[in-house]
C-alpha cells in the first residue's frame, strides 16, 4: 500500500504541538495595515488554536 500524501498546503499553514493541539496563522495581517489598531495587530503575531469544527479536517490533511 502506498504511503499517503500530506497536503502541501495544509503543512505550511499549521503546526502542531507536542500534545497534538492544532495551531494557525491570523489572516488579515497582509495589507490596509494603516486603519487597523495597534493592539488588533499585536493579536495577528500570535498563532491562534484551530476551531474544533475544522480540527478533523485539518488533521486528515496533515495525515495525523
Amino acid at each position: 500500500m502506498p504511503k499517503q500524501k500530506t497536503n502541501s498546503g495544509a503543512k505550511k499553514r499549521f503546526k502542531v504541538t507536542g500534545t497534538g493541539k492544532l495551531l494557525r496563522r491570523h489572516g488579515m495581517k497582509s495589507h490596509n495595515l494603516e486603519k487597523k489598531s495597534q493592539k488588533r495587530k499585536r493579536g495577528f503575531r500570535r498563532d491562534h488554536p484551530v476551531d474544533a469544527s475544522d480540527a478533523r479536517e485539518v488533521r486528515r490533511l496533515l495525515g495525523l
